[in-house]
């Protein structure tokens, strides 16, 4: 086998024509096809395309993305870097065209050794996502050689493509949500309230999580926390359509688990309506109250003054959309020291673990004694790594301010159970 600069020729199309040549191109269109383009990730596509040309073409290849103003940035070189700055300031020479694109090439001398340079754009459509820079010491590239680089560098270019129209969809999905969830209603001022949205990493789907406040009468106001299953826009566009019709719900004032049983039917009616999680807290400060109730959505938890927490014990109902219904409510006393924490499965939930460890993870938290509600917040953003959690996150936490004179209200035998007495009502 002929050597160049002392290692063996790897040609992947050979420079003669003769079928020997054809079929080491057809070979090598093959195996381009299987190790380029294996993720919707630009960068890895890139370095796919540089490793794969390095392996079976060229001594060096570097792949350059462009920017929409015009620059570009180096996201991925191969073999033998230092022969990529051959050739700078050489005139280059057309040696075909790709729709309008010209593949250029030239040839220079480095260290007394003569250097050939392919540079082949990345066209997928109208667009040219960037520009590959092939290198070969000594032997120039080949028809069949140049063929295989063009096809490769084409064939990365339609995989760029995909890479960055979805890009484009998740960019509106996620501008969408955080639209949707960064403007809850305002509480009473009895209650003090602090949320987070995290979305997960850049190339997760975004999913369904959101948080409302909703003002009731007599000074309480209604929590919720509501977790759509799936992802992407479909999901965001469920979970508005739930929070929209949670809000005419609970403008009647109907007890949490009858907002959920009203929910849960009018979900049914839409079988386009895809299933949620949801999980209702009314907060009366006035009377140190609070009234759960859930569909199928994990326990809110609940933080003292001293920074140890607590699982409130909701009874669980299905999740909404089956029409089930069977909801359940209990109340529970709570004080302007303790801190109501609220969320969805990604703040805690981890691949491979059993939920009640991770349950257990999240209670073993402890906030800086005294810690405002944004800071109960960031200790468990904190302390969970949730900004680094698989799955969206969204967290709702609540703390009542010290008592104020009370507003008129029900009279009290009209709820179940009284302050410090857990009480579940159907």
């Amino acid at each position: 086998m002929p050597e160049r600069g002392g290692r063996p020729t790897r040609s992947a199309g050979g420079s003669g024509g003769g079928p020997e040549g054809l079929w080491a191109r057809v070979r090598a269109a093959e195996a381009a096809v299987g190790q380029i383009g294996t993720t919707l990730d630009a960068v890895t596509t890139c370095q796919e395309l540089a490793g794969f040309l390095s392996r079976n073409v060229c001594d060096a290849v570097a792949v350059d993305l462009l920017a929409e103003d015009g620059g570009s940035r180096r996201v991925a070189t191969a073999g033998a870097v230092a022969l990529l700055t051959a050739g700078a300031g050489a005139a280059p020479s057309v040696r075909a065209s790709d729709g309008g694109h010209q593949l250029a090439e030239w040839a220079t001398v480095a260290d007394g050794v003569p250097v050939h340079v392919l540079s082949v754009p990345l066209p997928d459509r109208e667009q040219v996502h960037g520009i590959l820079t092939a290198v070969r010491a000594r032997a120039g590239f080949g028809d069949h050689e140049a063929a295989t680089v063009h096809f490769a560098a084409r064939l990365a270019a339609v995989h760029l493509g995909h890479a960055r129209r979805l890009a484009a969809t998740e960019d509106t999905v996620s501008h969408l949500q955080r639209a949707l969830v960064s403007e809850p209603g305002r509480p009473h001022p009895n209650l003090e309230v602090a949320s987070r949205y995290l979305p997960a990493g850049p190339r997760a789907l975004v999913g369904g999580d959101w948080f409302e406040t909703v003002r009731l009468h007599y000074g309480r106001t209604l929590l919720v926390v509501g977790d759509v299953m799936g992802h992407g826009l479909d999901a965001a566009v469920d979970m508005n359509a739930y929070r929209s019709t949670l809000r005419d719900v609970a403008s009647t004032d109907l007890a949490p688990h009858r907002v959920l049983r009203q929910l849960d039917a009018l979900a049914a009616d839409d079988a386009a309506r895809r299933p949620a999680t949801c999980l209702l807290v009314r907060v009366d400060p006035a009377r140190g109250v609070a009234m759960f109730a859930g569909a199928g959505h994990l326990p809110p938890a609940v933080f003292g003054a001293d920074g140890s927490a607590s699982l409130v014990e909701v009874p669980v109902g299905p999740p909404l959309g089956t029409g089930i219904g069977g909801y359940e409510a209990v109340t529970r006393e709570i004080t302007p020291q303790e801190t109501l924490l609220m969320f969805t499965d990604g703040l805690v939930e981890r691949r491979g673990e059993d939920i009640d460890v991770s349950l257990a993870r999240l209670v073993g938290v402890r906030p800086p004694v005294g810690a405002g509600v944004d800071a109960v917040v960031d200790a468990v953003v904190a302390g969970l790594d949730a900004r680094h959690a698989e799955d969206d996150v969204a967290v709702l936490a609540a703390r009542a301010r010290p008592r104020m004179p009370a507003e008129p209200g029900p009279a009290t035998s009209g709820m179940p159970g009284g302050p410090g007495e857990p009480t579940v009502e159907r």
